[in-house]
C-alpha cells in the first residue's frame, strides 16, 4: 500500500513530529511505501491568490473555482500544487496529521486543501440530474482510497466527550472527515486522537506510541466511519436532505449522516 502523510506542525522537536516518525516507521515495517508532505518544512503557501492561476488574465475578476478548473484542465496550475495532486493520485491512503488549534486544523493545512483540491480534480466532477448530484460524498476522484486523521489535543478526553464543554470530538472533526475527506470519495477511517498532549510524560508517550503503532497495523482492515453515500437513495435530490424515514428518533446533528 502507498501512504501519503500530510503533516502540519512548525516544530521539528514536537510530539507531533515524534508521532509522525512512529507512523512512518511502523507503516514501512509493514511493507508500505510512505511519502510525507511536511508543510512547514516545505514553506507551503497557504493563501489562494491570483498567482495560483497563471492563465488568468490580469483584467479578469478572480473566481477561484472557475480559475482552478481552467488551470487544472489545461495542466497549468502551479508546480507545487501539481506535485501534491500527483502524490494524492499515487497514494492508496491519505493521513492528515495536525494539532487541534482553535477547534480545527492549522491554517497552513487548510491552505493546502484550498489550493490542492482544485475544481475538476477534487470537486466539480460528474453530471447533475434528477437522480444524482455530481460525483461526491462517497464517489469522486478518490473513491476506493482510504483516509484518516491523526490529531493531537491539549485538552482532556472528557472535555471532548458527548457532554464535554468543547463538544464531542467526532462533531468537531466532522467538517474535515465528512467535508474534506468523504466529499471527494475517500473511505474515511476513525480518527486517531491523542489528548492531554501538553502534559505527556515518558510513560504516557510510550503508551501513545504503542496505540499509534497498533492503528497503523490495522489501517488496511479497520472498519470505516459508515457515512451515507449521496447518490444511492438516502438523500432527496435536488434538496440533498436525508429522507425523513431514515432519521432515528435518537439521531441529532451530524450523526444522521451515518447509516
Amino acid at each position: 500500500m502507498k501512504v501519503l502523510i500530510v503533516y502540519a506542525h512548525p516544530e521539528p522537536r514536537s510530539l507531533n513530529s515524534a508521532l509522525r516518525d512512529v507512523a512512518v516507521h511502523e507503516l514501512e515495517a509493514q511493507g508500505h511505501e510512505v511519502q510525507v508532505s511536511d508543510l512547514y518544512a516545505m514553506k507551503w503557501k497557504s493563501e489562494i491568490s491570483r498567482t495560483d492561476f497563471p492563465l488568468l488574465d490580469e483584467q479578469t475578476r478572480l473566481h477561484v473555482s472557475n480559475a482552478s478548473k481552467v488551470g487544472f484542465n489545461a495542466n497549468a496550475l502551479t508546480k507545487d500544487v501539481r506535485a501534491e495532486q500527483e502524490k494524492l493520485l499515487w497514494a492508496d491512503t491519505l493521513i492528515l496529521q495536525f494539532p487541534l488549534w482553535w477547534f480545527t486544523m492549522p491554517a497552513i493545512l487548510k491552505g493546502w486543501v484550498d489550493r490542492v483540491y482544485s475544481c475538476g480534480f477534487a470537486h466539480g466532477i460528474g453530471d447533475h440530474s434528477d437522480k444524482r448530484w455530481g460525483d461526491r460524498y462517497g464517489e469522486g476522484r478518490f473513491e476506493g482510497k482510504r483516509a484518516m486523521l491523526v490529531v493531537t489535543a491539549g485538552g482532556w478526553e472528557e472535555h471532548y466527550s458527548r457532554r464535554g464543554i468543547n463538544g464531542p470530538i467526532d462533531d468537531l472533526l466532522f467538517p474535515i472527515n465528512h467535508g474534506i475527506l468523504f466529499y471527494p470519495g475517500y473511505t474515511v477511517l476513525p480518527s486517531f486522537v491523542a489528548y492531554k498532549t501538553d502534559r505527556l510524560d515518558e510513560a504516557g508517550f510510550s503508551t501513545l506510541e504503542t496505540q499509534l503503532r497498533e492503528r497503523m497495523q490495522t489501517i488496511e482492515t479497520i472498519s470505516p466511519i459508515p457515512y451515507r453515500r449521496q447518490n444511492f437513495g438516502d438523500y432527496l435530490i435536488p434538496t440533498m436532505q436525508l429522507r425523513p424515514d431514515l432519521e432515528s428518533p435518537d439521531a441529532v446533528g451530524f450523526s444522521i449522516h451515518q447509516g
